[in-house]
């Protein structure tokens, strides 16, 4: 059966493609992907993000400063990022967010860059991307903060959080995406998550070349990897891969401005 589908979140400027990046995106191609929406993690990334977008009618990009690297932003960055938001390859602003996680960047100027990022993606009507890391409560306390301004147009990326957080998500407009964490044995919990979200709302994702799904667990991930991650999801749902493919692609051209 015919389907499609689209990786709403990958990283292939790394270094962990610089061998096969090529034939990276040629499997992805072969795989039924139709997108794939490489996002960029600092300025630098960022830039190389829409250079690689721009290379391969597969691919577009993100741009941002993720919320461990702000600490490391040099005069100039954020200015880098508002001048490669313009480039038409570029579908979203980020990834942005917060971390508690790891302790790479104060709080407050975590906080300061989340809210730059969401009026960055206002100003130019783009979805925006939240990386959240033990702090839902901030998140949570943030979009509402946001929302104030009208409904929010942004995904919750790689989404681990608790049900009451993804419905406040969901509430504010935003839609939830699940990478390969949600194919793992143990995580029964984040699969009953993913049952309170409604089927226009869904989103699928890789996060290459963190975290391949089961049955690729502990290999380097990539975006052809994807289907395994929408095919637990079709579980979840109780539909088929063909079905589940189909509206999370749907559900990524909505958000991200794709052709179809």
């Amino acid at each position: 059966m015919q389907y499609s589908l689209i990786d709403t979140h990958a990283h292939l400027d790394e270094d962990a493609f610089a061998d096969d990046r090529e034939q990276v995106v040629e499997r992805a191609r072969e795989a039924s992907l139709e997108a794939v929406v490489t996002i960029g993690t600092t300025a630098d990334s960022s830039r190389s993000a829409v250079e690689l977008a721009s290379q391969h009618e597969l691919l577009y990009a993100a741009v941002g400063i993720q919320p461990n690297y702000v600490s490391e932003a040099q005069p100039g960055d954020w200015e880098t990022i508002e001048q490669l938001v313009t480039d038409p390859k570029v579908v979203a602003v980020g990834e942005t967010g917060l971390d508690r996680y790891w302790d790479f960047a104060p709080f407050d100027l975590q906080s300061e860059y989340f809210k730059r990022h969401i009026a960055l993606a206002r100003q130019h009507d783009l979805p925006f991307v939240v990386h959240m890391r033990d702090c839902e409560d901030d998140i949570v306390s943030h979009l509402r903060d946001a929302a104030q301004n009208g409904p929010l147009q942004g995904v919750m990326h790689s989404f681990t959080g608790s049900v009451a957080t993804v419905q406040a998500c969901l509430e504010m407009g935003m839609y939830v995406s699940f990478a390969g964490m949600v194919t793992f044995k143990k995580n029964d919990d984040l699969r009953k998550v993913v049952a309170e979200v409604p089927f226009d709302r869904v989103l699928v994702e890789t996060d290459a070349p963190y975290l391949a799904p089961v049955p690729k667990r502990g290999k380097r991930n990539e975006p052809a990897y994807v289907a395994h991650t929408a095919e637990c999801l079709a579980g979840v749902y109780g539909v088929s891969l063909s079905e589940m493919a189909n509206a999370t692609t749907e559900n990524a051209r909505r958000l991200f401005g794709l052709p179809t």
